[in-house]
């Protein structure tokens, strides 16, 4: 059987609200420590990412939440990709990939023009995940996350989409 078969992206649900929390939490306490600004997001992802016109999806595979990632609002046409995260268990089954092209897919459909990211360099996987997808490095202002020392942009083009 197809494991990518068997993963199914689903939007936010308050049934699945901790999710967000825990699968971030997973990996900031593993590489970083958690801000404060990370404390607030996650605590309230409805009111802090879905109220503020933002969206967030699930990845679900075998009947478990594994894998989540948002898109926060800047503007009517930038959206920033944030807090994704996947649990150790299921790294290697391309879930990151998934939620990248879903992102992908619903920026298109939304008229986002263009993604954004913050990110550290020495997370190897994901930069190289995001290179590929098609983000590059723009100038980083301060103070959005300690940890962040590289901004990644993607310019949402159908021409593109499909062609990873």
């Amino acid at each position: 059987m197809n494991v990518d078969n068997t993963i199914a992206i689903i939007p936010f649900s308050p049934t699945y609200k901790e999710a967000v929390k825990i699968l971030n939490l997973e990996w900031l306490q593993k590489h970083f420590r958690v801000e404060p600004k990370d404390e607030i997001v996650l605590s309230d992802p409805q009111g802090q990412i879905i109220d503020k016109g933002g969206m967030i999806f699930y990845a679900k595979y075998k009947d478990e939440i594994v894998g989540t990632v948002s898109l926060i609002k800047i503007d009517s046409t930038t959206f920033e990709l944030s807090k994704m995260g996947v649990t150790d268990s299921a790294q290697g089954l391309g879930i990151g990939k998934k939620l990248i092209l879903h992102c992908f897919d619903i920026a298109e459909a939304k008229g986002i023009e263009k993604l954004i990211l913050y990110s550290n360099r020495k997370l190897l996987s994901a930069i190289h995940l995001y290179e590929k997808f098609g983000f590059v490095e723009i100038p980083l202002e301060d103070g959005v996350y300690e940890r962040a020392d590289i901004k990644m942009e993607r310019i949402i083009r159908k021409d593109l989409l499909h062609s990873m």
